[in-house]
């Protein structure tokens, strides 16, 4: 019988497939929770990706390393023995424990070869690009935003060895990391929603990089990068163009930059490029806006700007000040645009094109006055403002449900007109009032099709229509048109209405399966009542505040999962001089709002921040409990009638009692991975719900159109 060989790599090496990669990241991810110093995938993910980036780097420079031997080139290394993957970490007998902690931790620990010297992190974060290679830059600046929070030394050592088990040595390889990247960039964004921090959907930044079709030659920025999507797709757009030798330099060096200030995206990002195949990502580790717009040169500009800047957010004082004073804003999507409008270079670029923009922007920025309203009458006065999307609604959740559009603009010539593009919901959902996308059902790159064969080819249609600059200016510069065609009436035949019905009912049969399954599972665990005083410690860090100090303040709203916490205020006076610190993961509650299930964890966003006594603050000991199980143990409809019967005083003032709550025993199993199975179980029965929930809702709306159908059809034909 004949044997099937096992595909090898180009150097020999037995390459990783799909499945072996799953596998191994799997494995990883369930030793990190064994460790006591994670809590969660914003803990897991930024550890194994600087592990991943380690090992990537160093296959990297051993195939550059090989390649300037047979050349008869001299090879610089980015990274020098022995702080290489293959020094330290490569056999799998290595150093361990304590040992290996401190020589990863310590500013000076024994490294692999002996000798004492800088810690690995120490080293890293030392580098600097004077040896010419740019990389080491870019090393140093993503190991300045990562620390290493394993507190067990072996398992580290045994994550470090699964990493080992991967080739990052040939294209194939690098494509299926990257789509399990992928997938894990999706769950980081799924853990990171809770803190106010929403990605773009794939299918959005491929339309945008796809209609405005960077050329090479042209510099494209994203000045809010997060996790680098829009910069991804964007060089993927430019590969297929090069031809030369010249022309893959002008991609590596001189065409793909971004900013991002948060240190998870930021190592996210860069980890995202290398994969895709940027050896040196050009990514600012600070705030776009923090520069004074009016001292923006032409050397600052760039060709094309894809990006969805943040918005909701509010910018301290400071960085309002960089902006025009009849322009400033708290605004964080408003100070954008400024800087992107700023941005955009005046000259034709080098493929003969104006600088161009593609811009995502909340619903508000189309119609609201005062700055909105300036911003608008500039880009219709100054910029050729030539398309608007709209976007349906949902097109962001779960994470929010903000309408949104995409503007479209340039350098070029105002033109007399503004065209608007109402990208449809798909067909199934076409029929259903006041429906939207969901997690489970979102947009997909197909759906923009029809938007894309229409944007060289324009005409009204059904979705498009056009809008003469004068109307607009008329309008305040209202730039939420309507479309003429939807003032007519128009009803949906009634044989397509009961299609949908049914279709419908066979969805919510589904996810009625699917609840009854999870909670299957659910009834089958047991767990001892433990006292919340036995998990949760009163934060008592206290900090003396000054009256003109800027400080990060929380409120706790409640939400349809319970509660968030989000930045009351930056920069204001506090009142109190005695506050408690923040930090991440802390249980925190609305005394006046506790009753009501206001409680939830502190994000990462708002460590180090500052509270006071009307937002008490527990430690949670992770040791017994995982944050994410006590989340869903304390929000529960019993747990509530508790509450309202621990708060007491008048009746719009009632606090809870802290150590009346601290009394309470609640279901705790002593292991700590059922906790997160359990309440990996119970985040997917609510997401269900809230889908079933949807789907009922519909069902409702399609028979109320089915009866409004017929009665039109039936008076049509008198």
């Amino acid at each position: 019988m004949a044997r099937t060989k096992k595909k090898n790599g180009a150097d020999g090496v037995p390459m990783t497939t799909s499945q072996m990669l799953g596998s191994l990241l799997k494995s990883a991810r369930d030793i990190m929770r064994k460790d006591k110093g994670l809590n969660g995938d914003l803990d897991r993910l930024p550890l194994l990706t600087w592990i991943m980036f380690l090992k990537f780097l160093d296959d990297l420079e051993q195939q550059r390393e090989e390649e300037s031997a047979l050349s008869g080139k001299k090879f610089k290394a980015a990274i020098e023995a022995p702080y290489r993957w293959r020094d330290w970490a490569a056999d799998p007998q290595d150093i361990t424990g304590d040992e290996l902690l401190s020589f990863i931790n310590s500013d000076e620990a024994v490294r692999a070869d002996g000798k004492k010297g800088p810690g690995l992190f120490a080293y890293l974060r030392s580098l600097s690009s004077s040896n010419g290679d740019n990389r080491r830059d870019v090393i140093a600046t993503v190991f300045k935003g990562v620390d290493n929070r394993m507190k067990s030394g072996y398992l580290l050592r045994d994550i470090i060895n699964k990493v080992g088990g991967i080739h990052f040595t040939s294209s194939d390889e690098l494509h299926t990391l990257g789509a399990l990247y992928e997938s894990m960039l999706r769950e980081t964004r799924d853990a990171a929603g809770d803190s106010g921090e929403f990605y773009t959907p794939r299918a959005v930044v491929r339309f945008m990089v796809e209609v405005t079709d960077p050329r090479l030659g042209e510099t494209v920025l994203d000045p809010a990068s997060g996790t680098g999507g829009f910069l991804v797709e964007a060089y993927n757009h430019l590969e297929k163009q090069v031809k030369t030798v010249a022309d893959r330099r002008r991609l590596q060096d001189d065409t793909i930059t971004g900013c991002e200030p948060k240190s998870l995206p930021y190592l996210l990002c860069q980890m995202n490029l290398l994969l895709h195949g940027l050896d040196a990502p050009q990514i600012d580790p600070g705030n776009a806006l923090r520069f004074k717009l009016s001292e923006i040169g032409e050397k600052e500009r760039v060709d094309v700007i894809l990006t969805n800047p943040p918005f909701g957010g509010e910018e301290e004082k400071g960085i309002q000040g960089n902006f025009p004073e009849d322009r400033q804003t708290a605004e964080t999507a408003l100070l954008f645009l400024q800087l992107i409008m700023r941005k955009l270079k005046r000259q034709p670029t080098s493929a003969g094109r104006p600088a161009r923009a593609a811009v995502v922007v909340p619903n508000g920025t189309l119609y609201e006055s005062g700055v909105p309203q300036k911003l608008r009458e500039d880009l219709l006065r100054d910029y050729n403002l030539h398309t608007v999307v709209r976007l349906p609604k949902g097109v962001f959740e779960p994470y929010t449900d903000i309408a949104t559009n995409i503007l479209f603009f340039d350098r070029g010539e105002p033109s007399s007109h503004v065209w608007f593009y109402e990208h449809p919901l798909p067909a199934h959902r076409a029929h259903l009032k006041g429906k939207k996308y969901s997690a489970t059902d979102g947009i997909a790159f197909e759906e923009f099709s029809p938007l894309i064969a229409w944007w060289n080819n324009r005409t009204e249609t059904d979705a498009a229509w056009s809008v003469r600059k004068e109307e607009l200016k008329q309008a305040d510069f209202d730039l939420a048109q309507i479309h003429p065609r939807h003032n007519r009436i128009s009803f949906a035949p009634p044989s397509s209405v009961v299609t949908e019905v049914k279709s419908l009912m066979d969805k919510s049969a589904s996810i009625i399966g699917k609840i009854e399954s999870d909670l299957g599972l659910l009834t089958k665990l047991e767990a001892p009542l433990i006292p919340l005083k036995d998990v949760l410690s009163p934060r008592r860090e206290v900090v003396r505040v000054e009256d003109d100090g800027v400080y990060t303040r929380p409120t706790v709203q409640m939400h349809f999962r319970g509660a968030k916490v989000r930045d009351r205020e930056v920069g204001a006076k506090i009142g109190t001089k005695n506050q408690f610190v923040m930090r991440a993961n802390d249980l925190i509650m609305s005394r006046i709002d506790a009753r009501h299930g206001a409680m939830a964890l502190v994000p990462s966003t708002l460590d180090g921040g500052i509270a006071t006594n009307d937002f008490p603050l527990f430690e949670i000991d992770t040791d017994r409990v995982e944050a994410k199980y006590l989340r869903f143990t304390l929000f529960q409809p019993e747990m509530l009638r508790i509450y309202e019967t621990l708060s007491k005083g008048s009746t719009n003032r009632r606090r809870m009692i802290i150590d009346e709550f601290l009394k309470l025993q609640v279901p705790i199993p002593e292991d700590i991975e059922q906790q997160e199975v359990i309440s990996n179980l119970l985040w997917s029965s609510e997401m269900n719900v809230s889908e079933l929930s949807e789907h009922l809702g519909g069902i409702v709306n399609e028979v109320q159109s089915l009866v409004s159908s017929s009665l039109f059809h039936v008076f049509a034909r008198l």
